[in-house]
């Protein structure tokens, strides 16, 4: 199984809301609390480049939909916000994007388009505590309790998009073994016809090198042959043990797990 340390971005202009959400980080109870690898990598980024999340790598995006709101605003009182929105609404309509778009939506839109886990924290007094888009979840932020409730409901997600990788990637190994087992029933159950052929060649070769006048490198070939031959019929031989084996292997096994299954 792989190894890969998951990533969360946090998307906020906020300091303090990035602090809130690693503080509140729940730890694996089933983990040691000294090993820190089981705490995801978080990468602050401020809200504005949610537009180019497309190019990052991350397993699951929190925003900060109030800053992303208040930055924007604030954005607008200079001529260089002033800029950067008109540059913005041009790519809007340049993707199909409203350019009267909220900021709080644009920043939405943009982690759809991702097409990756996202949380946003929202605090219009008017929405839902809780709404679904796909893959982003919207939450209302409830003074006190709003960071631990997105950073166990960020946990879980991990936790069940680590479960479905480890699942595609058992599938994937099943399916390699699944083939592999395939490949070795044909060669046991085809290991009679094989063994009649490697007969009729080994005979041949020793009644060939049994007739008188032959060359000196044709009796070296047909010597070649018949080594050869009985080289391939020990190989399959071996295949004969192991399947003999396996089976006894496989009936002692049942033999104990229903012993197990008495005791207890």
């Amino acid at each position: 199984m792989s190894s890969h340390r998951t990533t969360v971005l946090i998307l906020t202009s906020d300091p303090a809301f990035a602090r809130e959400i690693t503080a509140n980080w729940p730890l694996d109870s089933a983990a040691p609390s000294h090993r820190q690898s089981d705490r995801p990598e978080f990468i602050v980024l401020d809200e504005t480049f949610s537009r180019d999340l497309g190019d990052n790598h991350y397993d699951l995006a929190i925003a900060d939909a109030s800053s992303s709101a208040s930055s924007a605003s604030s954005s607008k009182r200079s001529d260089r916000g002033a800029r950067r929105d008109k540059r913005e609404r041009k790519d809007e309509r340049k993707k199909g994007m409203p350019a009267n778009q909220r900021p709080d939506q644009h920043l939405k839109t943009s982690l759809l388009a991702a097409g990756k886990p996202a949380i946003i924290i929202h605090s219009d007094p008017g929405g839902d505590f809780c709404t679904l888009h796909g893959s982003v979840i919207e939450l209302q932020r409830e003074p006190g309790t709003w960071a631990a409730l997105a950073a166990l409901l960020g946990r879980e997600i991990l936790h069940r998009r680590q479960a479905e990788a480890r699942a595609r990637e058992s599938e994937t190994i099943r399916a390699a073994v699944a083939a592999e087992a395939t490949l070795g029933r044909y060669m046991v159950e085809m290991r009679t016809n094989i063994n009649n052929a490697l007969t009729t060649v080994l005979g041949n070769a020793e009644l060939l090198a049994l007739e008188p006048g032959l060359p000196a490198t044709v009796l070296a070939q047909a010597d070649s042959i018949r080594n050869m031959a009985l080289r391939l019929h020990e190989i399959f031989q071996r295949f004969s043990s192991l399947e003999k084996e396996l089976t006894v292997a496989a009936r002692e096994s049942g033999k104990q797990a229903a012993q197990a299954a008495g005791r207890s």
